[in-house]
């Protein structure tokens, strides 16, 4: 199953996706201000060119697991896709994903954006978590 990713950001979204298989993952994009027009249609776009089943959403939940005010961004931002678009979307705990997407652009000398990078290690996750649930 295809699917794609977003590291939610105010100025700054990153987007990740996988094959058809789901099995591969690689960054795609980085979409500035993705609550406004311009970005709302470049993200509507891309989601039409992708055609992706599911739409994982890093949610930035408070390390004490409570979700603070990034992380209700994260679920208005959701509803709101979830009206303009067929793919199910879906919302994951994407704490410390920044820090591994920094720490894996440090070992590999990597030229991808911070932001898409993030995104590959949610979806990656959320892929990781649904082989283990099959």
């Amino acid at each position: 199953m295809k699917a794609l990713a977003l590291d939610l950001g105010r100025a700054r979204t990153g987007v990740a996706v996988s094959d058809p298989t789901g099995t591969l993952v690689r960054p795609l994009a980085v979409i500035r201000e993705v609550d406004r027009p311009d970005g709302a249609a470049e993200l509507d776009a891309l989601i039409a060119r992708e055609a992706p089943a599911v739409i994982v959403i890093g949610q930035p939940l408070l390390m004490s697991g409570e979700a603070g005010e990034q992380a209700h961004h994260a679920s208005s931002f959701a509803g709101r896709l979830r009206s303009r678009v067929d793919a199910r979307v879906v919302l994951v705990d994407e704490r410390m994903s920044t820090a591994e997407a920094e720490r894996r652009a440090r070992e590999t000398g990597s030229a991808a954006d911070i932001d898409s990078i993030a995104a590959c290690v949610i979806l990656e996750s959320w892929l990781a978590a649904q082989r283990e649930a099959a």
